[in-house]
């Protein structure tokens, strides 16, 4: 992860087939930290041209001016919908270690 002003960029390892939205809608399952450590639901898109080496998840929150971390599917049965072009769902994940 990278922290680029007021949002956090993700890169992920991974991703050579790309990355989508499962059902076509805004990306969901994703929240933002600041130094307060209090998670808020955050925005998430798709950035880069899914080449296998470009593509980032950008997420930030108008609630969370200074970001440090992101969770993502980190709770009980959460709303997500990021998978590969193959249709392959993103697992949970977390920058922090809180």
């Amino acid at each position: 992860m990278k922290v680029e002003g007021s949002q956090i960029r993700i890169h992920f390892k991974d991703a050579d087939l790309g990355l989508k939205s499962r059902d076509g809608e805004a990306l969901k399952g994703f929240a933002i930290a600041g130094a307060d450590k209090r998670f808020v639901w955050a925005n998430a898109r798709i950035d880069g041209d899914g080449d296998g080496d470009g593509q980032t998840i950008v997420v930030s929150s108008e609630q969370v001016a200074s970001p440090v971390a992101v969770r993502y599917a980190y709770m009980e049965n959460p709303p997500t919908n990021l998978v590969s072009n193959d249709n392959l769902p993103v697992g949970p994940f977390r920058t922090d270690d809180w």
